[in-house]
């Protein structure tokens, strides 16, 4: 007979929703995460185009064409 251990979670759900957040913060879109084996978030995105900054820095459209 096999036991396995019972392992601790290397992640908190705060952790998981702040990771989100952040994404969405940086202009992405997140579709949902996913933990790996070793613990890590990672955070899965749509295929589309970022979201546009709702309070972007006025120079990007003076900078870049």
């Amino acid at each position: 007979m096999t036991q396995t251990a019972s392992r601790r979670s290397n992640f908190k759900q705060a952790d998981a929703t702040r990771a989100l957040r952040a994404a969405q913060k940086a202009g992405l879109k997140p579709s949902g995460y996913r933990i790996d084996p070793s613990g890590a978030i990672i955070v899965m995105l749509n295929d589309s185009a970022p979201a546009s900054h709702a309070t972007g820095n006025p120079w990007d459209d003076e900078l870049m064409p």
